[in-house]
C-alpha cells in the first residue's frame, strides 16, 4: 500500500453493507486476474503460472457469482474496479521479472488472500444482505484453498 492511499478506501476495510462488499470483492478478484494475467507472462515457475491461471479461473467465477447475486438482491452493482491498494500492488508488480517476479507475485498473493479472505469470512457472519451473504459463505473454502496452496509454492 502507497502512503495517502487510505484515503480513498472505505472506513471500515471489511465492510457489512452489500455496496460496499460488492466494490471490494470486485477489486480483489479483479486484482486476482489481472495481477495472474502478468504472472502468465513473465514468471519464471510452471508452478506459479499454473497457479496463476487458477487465479484467473477462480476469480472470473467469483466475480460473475458475486454480481448475479448482487442483481438478484435487486442492485445495480457497478463494473468491477480497482481500489489504491489493489491498484499500488498491480503498479509495484507490473515492472518485474523471472524471479523477482515470482517473488513479489507470490508475496502479493498472500496477502491479498489474507485480505479477501476477512471481506468474505467477515460478510459471510454481519453481512446486510442474504443473497450476497450466501455468496461470501461460498468463497470462502475457495480463498482458504487457494491460501492453503500458495504455502506449497516457493518462489524459486
Amino acid at each position: 500500500m502507497t502512503p495517502g492511499s487510505s484515503a480513498n478506501m472505505p472506513a471500515d476495510p471489511t465492510p457489512s453493507d452489500a455496496m460496499g462488499y460488492v466494490a471490494m470483492a470486485g477489486s480483489s478478484d479483479m486484482y486476482e486476474i489481472e495481477s495472474s494475467r502478468l504472472a502468465l507472462q513473465r514468471a519464471q515457475s510452471p508452478a506459479v503460472r499454473e497457479f496463476a491461471q487458477m487465479m484467473i479461473d477462480h476469480h472470473t467465477m467469483t466475480t460473475q457469482q458475486v454480481m448475479q447475486a448482487a442483481q438478484a438482491a435487486g442492485m445495480t452493482p457497478p463494473p468491477p474496479m480497482l481500489m489504491p491498494p489493489q491498484r499500488a500492488m498491480l503498479e509495484e508488480l507490473q515492472p518485474a521479472n523471472g524471479a523477482d517476479f515470482d517473488r513479489m507475485y507470490l508475496r502479493q498473493q498472500r496477502m491479498a488472500h489474507r485480505m479477501a479472505l476477512a471481506l468474505h469470512s467477515n460478510f459471510a457472519q454481519r453481512g446486510d444482505n442474504p443473497q450476497l451473504r450466501q455468496t461470501a459463505t461460498t468463497a470462502v473454502p475457495i480463498i482458504q484453498r487457494h491460501i492453503d496452496q500458495l504455502r506449497t509454492l516457493s518462489p524459486n
